[in-house]
């Protein structure tokens, strides 16, 4: 039998050890590797409190700021009641996607694994609805039938989220999870059934769709638990889709005046329409967004969790609509300066966008303060009412004079909070976390 010697046995076992101490360098050196981006596994990376937005995200918004740019050219295109109607649903299925998506991206790294394959899928999913969004509504026609095209896409980014966030999802967060898919199933049907019968009923059916998978998601966040990871990626967010509705209202001053000469009453509304986006501006960012993610900040567990979804999932996309329509307020009054006189007047849908959107904006972030810091809002109330009551007002003046009046108010509102801002002082209980 073969016999080893005292000197041959010393040699194997150092080899052995080296062979360890081998081993445990390389999974290190690829531990470093993957860290750095050279090696891509499939496993989620779950998010840490510290988590912020990754520019993979940053590059989905751009695919969502698109789908946004189509619906308000459609909209624009022939600015009535009903366009707004059917604009606001489209954003509104828009929102849930965007919304899902932002949860999903909190709870696990967006720009690794499985996450990331979803989340590009859903590009596609948004680019196709936006394509699709002039189709939607039967009485256009068109070679694709475009309210299923639009159904179909918007369900497909709905089920590729629901089935990347169950491999994710820990036993806690599949309640809330299944609570949210059994309500979305059943809004589903109306969404179909709408798209197939269209005119009138397709309207009324996708309201209810859409309001049922609203109520979903407050179900799910009531009865289930929807854990925060990160409340500073979720608030950057937030704040991000709130800079790109802005933007809009910027990009919307080159739609009205498109390459007409410039004449100065168009560079005085031009300067104008940037005064209102500045004071929106500084009356969510300054005023409002800070205390409110302080808030976040500080509450834990359940608190945090429906908190999240109250005052960011829900009452941000009024914030956004607002924004929305005065854009398209704003490019109706320079439509009218760049290839009319400056004396003509905003027709009352006009004065309703420009108006009625700075007034669902200032209502969105007064339930906002309410829900979000317990600030007493009977000061903003006011201030809601105010905007409602100068939409006749604003009808009997010229445009230039009807968007010069909005700008005066609205940098009236930031000035007077500047005295007594309302989000830099929250309540001693939110104080304390409780």
């Amino acid at each position: 039998m073969f016999r080893l010697e005292h000197g041959d046995e010393f040699t194997i076992r150092r080899i052995c050890w080296q062979t360890v101490a081998d081993d445990g360098r390389m999974r290190g050196f690829r531990a470093w590797l993957t860290r750095r981006g050279f090696f891509r596994s499939n496993a989620p990376v779950l998010t840490e409190e510290t988590h912020r937005t990754t520019l993979f995200e940053i590059f989905f918004d751009l695919v969502f700021v698109f789908a946004l740019t189509r619906v308000i050219a459609f909209m624009d295109e022939r600015l009535t009641s009903l366009r707004l109607k059917q604009g606001l649903l489209v954003l509104a299925l828009l929102w849930v996607c965007w919304s899902n998506y932002t949860w999903l991206g909190n709870s696990a790294r967006a720009d690794t694994g499985r996450i990331r394959t979803g989340t590009t899928i859903a590009m596609g999913g948004v680019l196709v609805a936006a394509l699709v969004v002039p189709n939607a509504w039967p009485p256009r026609g068109g070679p694709v039938n475009g309210p299923l095209m639009l159904v179909g896409a918007y369900i497909v980014l709905r089920v590729v989220h629901f089935v990347v966030f169950f491999s994710i999802a820990e036993e806690s967060r599949r309640s809330a999870l299944r609570i949210y898919l059994a309500v979305s199933v059943v809004a589903w049907v109306p969404l179909i059934v709408g798209a197939v019968l269209g005119g009138t009923v397709q309207i009324t059916l996708w309201l209810v769709a859409i309001l049922i998978d609203y109520a979903g998601a407050f179900l799910s966040s009531a009865f289930g638990r929807w854990t925060l990871r990160s409340p500073g990626h979720f608030t950057e967010r937030h704040s991000l889709v709130l800079i790109i509705a802005l933007g809009e209202s910027l990009i919307s001053v080159n739609a009205g005046i498109g390459l007409e000469m410039v004449r100065g009453t168009v560079i005085l509304a031009a300067l104008l329409g940037l005064v209102v986006t500045i004071s929106l501006w500084r009356l969510y960012y300054e005023n409002s967004a800070v205390a409110a993610a302080g808030v976040l900040e500080r509450v834990h567990e359940a608190p945090r969790d429906r908190l999240a979804v109250n005052a960011y999932s829900l009452v941000h996309f009024p914030l956004v609509i607002g924004i929305i329509y005065m854009a398209l307020g704003i490019e109706q009054v320079l439509d009218h300066l760049a290839h009319e006189s400056a004396e003509n007047e905003l027709s009352w849908i006009d004065i309703a966008a420009l108006f009625g959107g700075a007034a669902l904006y200032l209502a969105a972030r007064l339930i906002f303060l309410k829900v979000a810091v317990g600030y007493s809002i009977r000061w903003q109330i006011v201030m809601v009412g105010v905007a409602v009551l100068l939409i006749p007002v604003a009808r009997s003046l010229p445009a230039l004079a009807a968007l010069g009046l909005l700008a005066a108010y609205l940098v009236a509102i930031v000035a007077y909070e500047g005295l007594s801002p309302p989000g830099r002082n929250p309540p001693p209980a939110f104080r304390r976390g409780t």
